[in-house]
């Protein structure tokens, strides 16, 4: 897999206020297939529990990607952030990128005022991220540079129906020390239902017009 496409699995990987599947009270669980060009290659699971003051986001991925049999990618990626509001506090992620160990432990004074300002990570599961003008990248640490751009109406499949989805081009530019190893922008597309909100999809155009996709089975 190349750099566009690990930086694409690593916006993606950013742990994620409106619930797909309630597993106990409290939380809400997303459970994505991730495929690239239609093929299955893994998963990604998102659990925000919690209530707004103090939410805490888990987020799992185990991808791999095969050729005439043999696995060419193996990306694994685990991260736990806890939240104030719509504020990241602190988040510990590890990641093995194809061989490549990441870790990263960071932690913020969460403002008291409203209005003073406060870091998000890629949290797709919160409608106040097309808010936002940087966000952090949970595999690297590091602050990207992003846009927001509305896209029309589309049909999106969930659970084996199509669901009319509002959709949102989110153009990401990573810090120049971070470019030698990743694109210069990564360009993702999320999709919420247009009748409540809630997230329900994730594109990621990656290196040679390949579509990394998150859909929920």
């Amino acid at each position: 897999m190349s750099a566009r496409q690990r930086h694409g699995c690593a916006a993606a990987s950013a742990v994620m206020v409106l619930a797909v599947c309630s597993t106990r009270l409290g939380a809400q669980t997303w459970n994505f297939d991730v495929r690239l060009d239609g093929k299955l290659i893994g998963t990604h699971r998102f659990v925000v529990e919690g209530e707004a003051p103090t939410r805490r986001v888990h987020s799992t991925a185990r991808l791999d990607v095969k050729l005439l049999g043999l696995t060419v990618f193996r990306y694994r990626h685990d991260a736990t952030e806890q939240w104030r509001g719509d504020c990241l506090q602190e988040i510990r992620s590890i990641t093995d990128d194809d061989g490549k160990p990441l870790e990263v432990d960071r932690r913020w004074a969460v403002p008291d005022l409203p209005g003073t300002g406060c870091l998000m990570s890629y949290a797709y599961w919160n409608p106040a991220l097309a808010e936002q003008q940087r966000l952090l990248n949970p595999q690297t640490g590091e602050i990207d540079a992003v846009r927001f751009d509305r896209l029309p109406d589309a049909a999106l499949p969930v659970g084996g129906k199509d669901v009319a989805a509002s959709g949102w081009r989110i153009t990401a530019i990573p810090p120049p020390s971070s470019r030698q190893d990743a694109p210069p922008q990564q360009v993702l597309t999320l999709w919420r239902d247009r009748a409540d909100g809630r997230w329900i999809g994730l594109d990621a155009l990656v290196k040679g017009g390949r579509l990394l996709t998150y859909r929920l089975p």
